[in-house]
């Protein structure tokens, strides 16, 4: 069964963000963030992961992000050095993805059974998705809803509610969200690359 649950965008109320994050820990959760809504779960639930794939029509090798509360987090999964950490700091929270080396914990679990190295990494400006990673106190493994078969990823869930009952464990309904990419920045590589603009503005890349 699918549990909806409309959230204030810009107070989420803690009752219901706790609930959120008991059914996070457990199945797949779809919320807002700052770029579009999001398919979401554990990064340790291995059957989570496996239904993501499989509502985005996707193979094991596709590239997930995982949403994290602050940059001490991100250096649990990945391998984050002085100037990464620098340059992200003058960019979160917001909408950027930082692609890293992934540490030995994200090889362990995220990316087993895969060839990827790399993860990307999220702090997230939403009031939502931040409250939701900061109660759950781990990362949500998470990838942009858009379900197999669809060219656009959904910004408001009116129209996508029906499609989704049934297959995801909850959907934290908080209005809509905006409707543009994140801005990617390739850390494997010195200086750090722009892979892609998006939401986000770059001010400096430095060695």
């Amino acid at each position: 069964m699918t549990e909806v649950l409309s959230v204030h965008p810009k107070n989420p109320q803690p009752r219901l963000v706790a609930r959120a994050a008991e059914i996070f820990k457990k199945g797949v959760g779809v919320y807002p963030t700052d770029s579009h809504y999001a398919l979401g779960c554990s990064p340790d639930n291995a059957d989570a992961i496996r239904k993501i794939r499989k509502l985005r029509g996707v193979e094991q090798s596709h590239p997930f992000t995982l949403c994290c509360a602050d940059l001490r987090q991100i250096g649990e999964y990945g391998e984050m050095d002085n100037s990464h950490f620098r340059l992200a700091k003058r960019h979160v929270p917001g909408p950027y993805t930082f692609i890293l080396r992934a540490s030995g914990r994200a090889r362990r679990g995220l990316l087993e059974n895969t060839r990827r190295r790399t993860v990307g990494f999220r702090i997230n400006s939403h009031p939502v998705a931040a409250a939701l990673v900061a109660a759950l106190g781990e990362p949500i493994l998470t990838t942009t809803l858009r379900l197999a078969g669809q060219e656009e990823p959904a910004d408001q869930l009116d129209e996508i509610i029906p499609q989704l009952r049934g297959s995801v464990d909850l959907i934290l309904d908080a209005g809509l969200c905006e409707a543009v990419p994140t801005t990617v920045l390739d850390f494997t590589e010195s200086p750090p690359r722009l892979i892609r603009p998006g939401g986000g503005e770059v001010e400096t890349i430095e060695e």
